[in-house]
This record gives structure tokens, sequence and C-alpha cells, in this order.
């Protein structure tokens, strides 16, 4: 039996979308293995309910909200905390082609190590380009929350990364 157009098109798109699905599920879990299989899961799951997406939404974003309620969900039933966020880099995450190795470990450091519910906000906003909006949807939070989470979040960074400086001015 032929693969439906819609199923092609969702596997080719998912493919391009794995590295930013992937870095919002660590920001989930914390942890690289179980971002993983959040991804892996989602991808599934996103193949076979592709005919309920909204395709006047963003994909990403759909995608970004069935892997939040996916990790509530199995966090509810395994009655688990989201994990110490740890160095993704420690379990074998490659460091970007742009940043060394020191510096891509201390970037992620940083955003893991930022309070629960304030990396995703980061990431979703700063990192990925999200609007205000599109991130409370992802998200399932008022917009006031994204901003005052965001707000929180650059305040953490910059205060980490003012002491960590070795530019004294």
């Amino acid at each position: 039996m032929p693969t439906p157009v819609a199923a092609i098109d969702i596997r080719r798109d998912l493919v391009g979308l794995l590295p930013k699905l992937r870095r919002f599920a660590v920001t989930l879990t914390g942890d690289l293995a179980e971002a993983d299989e959040l991804v892996q899961s989602v991808c599934q799951r996103g193949i076979a309910k592709f005919h309920l997406w909204n395709s006047g939404g963003r994909l990403e974003s759909w995608l970004y909200t069935m892997a939040r309620h996916q990790w509530i969900d199995e966090a509810r039933r395994h009655k688990l905390r989201p994990a110490a966020k740890g160095s993704a880099l420690e379990q074998g995450e490659p460091a970007s082609s742009h940043l060394n190795l020191v510096e891509a470990g201390e970037a992620h450091r940083l955003v893991t190590s930022l309070p629960e519910g304030l990396a995703s906000v980061f990431l979703l906003v700063d990192v990925e380009g999200h609007s205000y909006k599109q991130a409370a949807d992802v998200l399932g939070i008022p917009l006031s929350a994204v901003a005052s989470r965001l707000s929180s979040a650059r305040l953490y960074l910059a205060s980490q990364g003012h002491s960590r400086s070795p530019r004294r001015f």
C-alpha cells in the first residue's frame, strides 16, 4: 500500500525539526537519554496523529506542545520529577560548530541550570525565535507568565555570565 503524501511530508519536516525538538526535550527532561526517548515518541505520535494537525499553525509548535503534554503525562504516570539537570556534554552532546567545546559546554550548563520552567521559555523565545504568544501556547501558560519567566531567565543568565566573565569593567 503506498504511503500517503501527508505522511511523507511530515517525515521530511520532522527530520529538519529534530535538533530543535531535541533541545526542547532536554529543557523538559534535563537528561539526554530521556530527551531522546521523548523525541522518538513524539515523532511516532506526530506521524500517527498528523491528520489532527491544524496546518494553519506551525508544525514545530504543535510538536513542542505534544512533547510537553507527553512529558507531563509520563511524569504523572511514573510519579517522576524532572531530573536534576546535568551537563549534556558530559553525556555525549556534541558541541556546535561555531562554539568551541568549552563555550558550548558552559552555555548548555547555564541554560539547563535555569530553574524549572525558565529553560523552556528561554529556549523557545530567545534561541528558537518564537513569539511570546507562540511560546505561551506551546507551554500552556498565560502570556504574562512567558514575559515574567523570560525576564527571570535572562536576569539569571546575566548574573551567571558576569560572575564568570574574565573581563572586569
